[in-house]
Order: structure tokens, then sequence, then C-alpha cells
């Protein structure tokens, strides 16, 4: 879909989203939203697993897991339950911080 000009460079990007994502407050939105929040929590924990200075196969060794397994969370092909998310965070010397918004 083509983004609909509303005037000189102002564009509806509301539809656009709507049609690619699905309508706001819909099941198909809140799954793509989820989704997204997924491979978001995936790249952070990418990026601090770098920052320790540890391969994937280290840190899979400090946790218990295996290489693999490590990579698909990485990849955001699965979510870590909230243990291991703890013991993730544990072995690359990390907290994790639960916090009223």
């Amino acid at each position: 879909m083509k983004l609909k000009e509303i005037s000189k460079d102002i564009y509806d990007v509301s539809a656009l989203l709507d049609e690619e994502l699905g309508a706001m407050r819909t099941t198909e939105r809140q799954q793509n939203t989820d989704k997204a929040w997924e491979e978001y929590n995936a790249q952070i924990l990418l990026d601090a697993r770098k920052n320790a200075g540890l391969t994937q196969a280290e840190l899979a060794e400090r946790i218990g897991a295996d290489k693999g397994y490590i990579s698909r969370i990485e990849r955001g092909l699965i979510v870590p339950s909230v243990s291991t998310l703890y013991r993730i965070a544990s072995a690359m010397g990390l907290t994790v911080e639960l916090r009223p918004m």
C-alpha cells in the first residue's frame, strides 16, 4: 500500500500500519506487537552477551544449556522462561530489575 498524503510532506501512516500489522485492538495487531517485543528482547540479550565478551557456547555452558538454545533465543525464535532469563542475566554479570512505570 502506498502512504496516503494528507498534505505536502505529511502522510497518514495509520492506514498502512493497520494494513500491515492489523487494526488496533485486534488479535492480529496484538500478535504482531508481541512478536516485535520478542525480537526487541532477543536483540537486547544478544547485545548484552557480546558486551560481556561471551560466545553463545560459553553462555550456554554457564546456564547448563546448549549453544543452539542460546541461538534460538537471540534470533527471537523462542522466549526463555523467567527463571532462565534470570540465569542468563546472572551468567553475564547482570541483574534483572522490575520497577514501577
